[in-house]
């Protein structure tokens, strides 16, 4: 494949508002060694990809013109050399770019590492695949390679509707813990309940307070594991809600805490940064086998992303700006123009 063909980006020429986002040509890569070529279907917006829009995050962010966006649904084009996981015509997801270094899936096709790649589960259309990438390794870093979560356990999720939240109840649930998310309102609940509608317990958060739900739900012992999603002030509800000798899951902990009311219960605190093998390159394997377990329980019928909206390509910051309204219930997804 000559890299002087050309092809589609939707890209930044400033970091800012939404409006920002143009199409414009760039060159078509080549796969090198261990590489894949996805043809993109579809990506999702993360609050990381805000974040680097909005030139919070410049550390980690791409030069300009930049595209955006980690999260990849599409087809195989091309491989490189040493890849035999894939093949062209495979469907594939992953969380795969978007960063300093690496291209972004705003594009009409995506060159990125096959280690983290996994075939796309067959039940899910693309932009649903697209959906799940960064919050479904994100959910399972936490709750089983950090907190080694198990069976019949009891287990807390704050913001359940939430990207990575409303994947962390679906998994905890499918090992068979005992699951209570936290939501805001009972469309939320409701949301919750057909993902999940036997397996995931809700409480308003903002109608009883920490002491009471953990009275009711636990007796008073507190919960096994606390999935924090939420960060800032929320890790103390946190600390409060775990069981002594708990586990407390974080992936938002950038700011000064008080850590004794962990160290008075015993607590291990874990903090989940799953963009460090994308920044290090140290680690990405892992993330193409928790995809690939992931595709399992989808195809299962045990996960299934909630999707809040839809957009196209053309219309990414419109889609930014919905990811940022606090409205959303769930993930918002964008579509390349030639798979709507």
């Amino acid at each position: 494949m000559s890299t002087d063909e050309q092809m589609n980006v939707w890209a930044i020429d400033a970091y800012g508002e939404p409006d920002h986002f143009r199409k414009q040509p760039a060159t078509l890569p080549a796969p090198g060694a261990g590489e894949v070529l996805i043809r993109v279907a579809a990506t999702s917006v993360n609050p990381v990809d805000c974040k680097i829009r909005r030139g919070e995050r410049p550390a980690i962010a791409p030069e300009l013109p930049a595209v955006l966006h980690g999260d990849v649904a599409g087809v195989v084009e091309a491989v490189g050399n040493d890849v035999s996981r894939f093949a062209p015509g495979d469907e594939v997801y992953g969380m795969a770019g978007g960063l300093k270094n690496t291209a972004g899936a705003l594009a009409d096709f995506m060159c990125t590492d096959a280690h983290l790649l996994a075939k796309k589960p067959d039940r899910l259309t693309f932009q649903e695949a697209a959906a799940l990438p960064l919050v479904t390794i994100t959910a399972w870093e936490g709750l089983h390679d950090r907190a080694r979560i198990s069976e019949n356990e009891t287990v807390l999720i704050h913001a359940g509707t939430g990207g990575v939240g409303h994947v962390a109840a679906q998994l905890a649930a499918a090992i068979g813990a005992d699951v209570t998310a936290t939501i805001s309102s009972e469309k939320k609940a409701a949301a919750i309940q057909v993902l999940n509608p036997n397996g995931i317990r809700t409480i308003n958060y903002r109608n009883v307070s920490v002491s009471e739900y953990v009275e009711h739900l636990t007796n008073g012992r507190g919960f096994d594991i606390v999935f924090d999603t939420v960060g800032g002030e929320n890790l103390s509800a946190s600390f409060e809600a775990v069981c002594r000798n708990g586990r407390v899951i974080n992936i938002l902990s950038m700011a000064e805490y008080d850590l004794t009311p962990m160290h008075l219960k015993g607590l291990s605190l874990h903090v989940v940064f799953m963009l460090l093998p994308l920044l290090t390159g140290a680690g990405r394997t892992r993330h193409g086998e928790i995809l690939t377990e992931a595709t399992k329980l989808c195809d299962a019928g045990k996960l299934h992303p909630l999707i809040d909206s839809r957009f196209s390509f053309d219309d990414a910051g419109d889609a930014h700006r919905r990811a940022e309204s606090g409205e959303q219930i769930g993930k918002v997804v964008l579509f390349h123009p030639d798979y709507a």
